[in-house]
């Protein structure tokens, strides 16, 4: 399968960025290749799901963070050589693995992400952060596929307060605190083994899933070996392309083989720590 840009050649493709803070959709793998790859996450939820207390979205995410640190299989869906050539679109040829992390919403899930940016919390600077959003089913407007706000990426980062609301996906329920002109929105509507990418400081956000089908999508964030992470804790990285002369991450070994839950300790040291960089102070 070859590779597409789709606005012509990575040149046009690299001031759309520039300019909307997004690009959308790229195609990462095949149709049936996507669906191996939901099975495979399904069963990891499955057997994920007597640890998991209740189904609220906040009681989830721990399960769900830095998959790749121990998933084999995941591992090798974030270094898909697609995803990180339209990555290098955004940050350049060296390209870093900063964090991964699933976003499910299932059958009649109520379930949603408010409008926000990442920018905000992640202490990421300068702001060579792009997410790829790789749809393992199709995300559409019905199941609540990821929306975007163009152009917000520029300029300064608007307020934000925190909710924690009962159903919202994100950790604190965090929230911009001015109104965002939802008519200016783009759906990034997405096939099976599509993907997108998006800026690390644009305003997004997604609704619930009204559908009877899942939607399964895996947030993976890129940054470039310059970025430095401000909080208090050296984050680990895996460098995916290119070099790193910059040192400011702890460069860390893929998994060899499919782990359980734990059994890493990579994964529980890199979660400890970037928790502790981004969720400083406890929920009250």
């Amino acid at each position: 399968m070859t590779m597409e840009h789709p606005f012509g050649t990575p040149e046009a493709a690299r001031e759309r960025y520039r300019h909307d803070g997004y690009l959308a959709p790229y195609r990462a793998f095949t149709a049936d290749e996507a669906r191996h790859l939901e099975s495979k996450f399904i069963a990891y939820w499955q057997g994920e799901q007597d640890h998991l207390l209740a189904r609220l979205p906040r009681d989830r995410i721990s399960h769900f963070l830095e998959t790749h640190l121990f998933l084999r299989w995941v591992y090798d869906a974030v270094v898909h050589p697609h995803v990180l050539d339209a990555v290098e679109i955004a940050i350049g040829p060296d390209i870093l693995v900063w964090s991964s992390q699933w976003f499910p919403k299932f059958p009649h899930d109520r379930a949603w992400v408010s409008w926000h940016q990442d920018a905000t919390y992640w202490g990421l600077n300068p702001p060579n952060v792009v997410t790829a959003w790789i749809a393992l089913t199709p995300s559409t407007i019905e199941n609540g596929c990821l929306r975007v706000v163009p152009g917000t990426h520029s300029g300064t980062l608007l307020p934000q307060r925190e909710t924690y609301a009962e159903t919202n996906m994100l950790s604190r329920g965090q929230e911009i605190a001015v109104e965002i002109d939802e008519a200016a929105a783009v759906d990034l509507v997405l096939e099976r083994g599509e993907f997108s990418l998006h800026h690390v400081g644009i305003v997004h956000g997604s609704g619930p899933n009204s559908t009877d089908l899942p939607r399964i999508g895996l947030a993976v964030r890129y940054v470039s070996p310059d970025v430095v992470q401000s909080g208090r804790n050296r984050d680990m990285a895996i460098l995916a392309r290119g070099r790193d002369n910059d040192d400011h991450f702890q460069l860390v070994d893929p998994p060899e083989r499919d782990f359980a839950w734990g059994e890493r300790p990579v994964h529980a040291e890199s979660m400890t720590r970037k928790l502790g960089n981004i969720l400083p102070t406890p929920r009250p």
